[in-house]
């Protein structure tokens, strides 16, 4: 799994590793990659991490989520949570290419991505999208599926505080009634599969909103992509 990511991580202009600082390398080096992306058992549809053996966490199993599949590349933890605030927060989106090729690397992923008819980026409101300059998980999609990303379908319809300054009870209602499908573009949804690309997953609240009214729009099967997963 991580040859082709450990390749393609050392091609095109050298610079120095955001991690440990090596020099020369690209943004995240050979040694770093292989300490820090080892993978991990995870439940397949919430992406939480597992001990060995387990396929689906308790919470899932009981109440089952929209999302069909739901997969993560790393936990949310050092480096990856260093490396993924500055690229949403500190003008680093060159760190795209990266986080695409851990993504491709990771089990599953292109797989879902190659039986795709559309890659949906979770999309910012105008509010969010005006102050931060842009969309992440749109410019990681574009890395993943150029030619699949639809970034018009999903819309975001309210404004919403940061998912990360509430509480689990506070991001579930949070995002109510926050996402719609664009009333002109329906039917790419009935029937279609779809991937649902996001750069971290927390409670889950955002993706699963999402979910739901892709689903209710007549979806045939969701699967939700991360880079990385909070425990």
């Amino acid at each position: 799994m991580f040859l082709r990511l450990i390749k393609g991580m050392f091609t095109g202009l050298p610079s120095q590793c955001r991690v440990c600082h090596a020099w020369p390398a690209q943004p995240v080096c050979e040694a770093c990659v292989n300490r820090f992306a080892q993978p991990q058992p995870r439940c397949q549809t919430c992406a939480l991490a597992l001990p060995a053996g387990l396929s689906q966490c308790g919470a899932c199993v009981k109440s089952p989520p929209p999302l069909d599949t739901c997969l993560a590349a790393v936990s949310y933890a050092y480096p990856w949570s260093d490396l993924i605030v500055g690229y949403k927060f500190h003008n680093h989106p060159g760190l795209v290419s990266a986080f695409a090729l851990l993504l491709r690397s990771t089990p599953w992923v292109e797989p879902a991505l190659d039986a795709a008819d559309a890659v949906l980026p979770m999309p910012l409101s105008s509010q969010r999208l005006q102050s931060r300059g842009f969309n992440q998980a749109l410019l990681l999609a574009r890395q993943l599926a150029p030619d699949k990303t639809r970034h018009r379908l999903l819309l975001r319809i309210k404004d919403t505080p940061p998912q990360s300054a509430l509480k689990r009870a506070e991001r579930l209602g949070s995002v109510q009634d926050a996402f719609a499908v664009e009333p002109l573009l329906l039917q790419q949804v009935k029937g279609a599969r779809l991937v649902l690309v996001d750069d971290v997953m927390t409670s889950g609240a955002s993706l699963f909103a999402a979910a739901r009214v892709l689903r209710a729009a007549g979806a045939a099967h969701i699967t939700g992509v991360v880079i990385a997963r909070t425990e």
